[in-house]
């Protein structure tokens, strides 16, 4: 092919365009998956530089860059991205909150009655005070209302365990406010499971559904939970414990129960909690009983965060909205103080108030269980449950300092 001599300028890019068919066309915006993965980087750098010149927590420097990026405020991830990052935010979500079930133990919180009563009272403090607070104070109908309580009541698994594995902590200050986790978990889960039925009562009167739903998201979670601990379980003991092999079969085993969760409809977070309390009760051989998850989930617990300050609807605040907020969170503090304050006898004064700062962060299973009520009546259930939302993204923010200082001060921390 052949171009004039006379017009060179207007030939050569024609010729261009044919002879190089194979390159693509320059793209008008960037690679969702690549604008996201260098957001990730960004999110590191800043919870990093949080730890490094302030001193705290790297989880509130993820939240605060998926919140900046986010579809919200400038957008920068969209609600697409979201979506198709949503099956790494669950997966890592559900290896935390397996953690936290196989830390559950059932033997010791029976044999110390004073631990039983402090975390039931907790559970039961905090659902009673959020949902006074909601249905009194903001004006919310008593089935929202309750909502809102089983939404809110439970302390944040994914925050204490990430700052016990990041600083270090032990003693007895840590190992209650995991367990203190660990009960408001199972409580808020219980109770989030019944809050379904009252729901559909209150919405569309719905008998079969009212009856139907709670039992098929509690059943299908227990029976995929079961399974993927039998089956854990059952390759583990034939590997050597401890060993690499046996790593890799739990992470396998759970991955496998989130996927299972996603195809009958089962909430992820609450099969893998029930998979790690069975394997917690089951492992009567101690097969995995040693076999911890590696620190490379560091990298999904990046991810989990900077989808869980993306998800927050910053671009709705209203200072009425944020008032309300901290009054439910008021409400949820004075409960969570009280109880471990008034039933840690055996504890110092410090140490049980340290306990109750410590319990404080918020549930990240409180942005995904909004989401999933809000989905089922969008009409009503998208305005009524803006306050944990609100509640969500201020502990978010707040909460992860709350933990460290309660740890810190507590002197249980090995890593400056």
């Amino acid at each position: 092919m052949t171009y004039p001599l006379a017009d060179p300028a207007r030939g050569l890019p024609d010729w261009l365009s044919d002879s190089l068919y194979f390159l693509p066309s320059l793209p008008e915006r960037i690679d969702p998956l690549a604008l996201f993965a260098l957001l990730l980087l960004l999110g590191l750098f800043v919870g990093e530089w949080l730890q490094a010149r302030v001193g705290w927590p790297k989880l509130i420097g993820y939240v605060l860059a998926g919140s900046i990026f986010g579809p919200s405020l400038l957008g920068w991830i969209s609600v697409d991205t979201l979506h198709k990052i949503q099956p790494l935010a669950d997966a890592e979500l559900g290896l935390l909150m397996l953690e936290v079930g196989r830390r559950l133990d059932p033997g010791w919180l029976w044999r110390s009655r004073e631990l039983l009563w402090g975390t039931l009272g907790d559970s039961l403090l905090s659902f009673l005070f959020i949902f006074a607070f909601a249905h009194y104070g903001v004006g919310l109908s008593p089935a929202w209302s309750a909502a809102t309580a089983a939404i809110t009541m439970a302390s944040a698994p994914a925050v204490v365990l990430l700052a016990v594995e990041q600083f270090r902590a032990q003693g007895q200050v840590t190992e209650r406010i995991i367990l203190h986790t660990a009960i408001s978990c199972a409580a808020s889960f219980v109770a989030f499971t019944l809050v379904l039925g009252v729901v559909h009562a209150e919405q569309n009167h719905a008998w079969l559904s009212v009856i139907a739903h709670p039992l098929w998201v509690g059943g299908s979670s227990l029976v995929v939970a079961m399974l993927a601990a039998r089956l854990a379980l059952g390759i583990a003991r034939l590997l050597p414990k401890s060993s690499l092999a046996q790593v890799f079969v739990l992470i396998a085993c759970a991955l496998l129960a989130v996927g299972v969760a996603h195809m009958v409809a089962a909430p992820v977070y609450l099969t893998l909690f029930m998979m790690g309390v069975a394997l917690a009760v089951n492992d009567q051989r101690q097969s995995l009983r040693y076999a911890a998850l590696p620190e490379g989930h560091w990298l999904l617990s990046i991810i989990l965060f900077i989808v869980v300050g993306a998800s927050l609807p910053w671009s709705e605040f209203t200072w009425a909205t944020a008032a309300q907020a901290l009054g439910l969170l008021a409400a949820r503090a004075a409960a969570k103080l009280a109880a471990p304050t008034l039933t840690n006898l055996s504890l110092p004064w410090r140490k049980r108030l340290l306990i109750g700062i410590g319990i404080q962060p918020l549930s990240v299973t409180a942005v995904f269980m909004t989401h999933e009520l809000a989905g089922l009546y969008p009409e009503s259930g998208l305005s009524a449950l803006t306050l944990p939302l609100f509640a969500a993204a201020i502990m978010e923010l707040i909460g992860p300092a709350l933990c460290w200082l309660a740890l810190r001060r507590a002197g249980e921390c090995r890593e400056n």
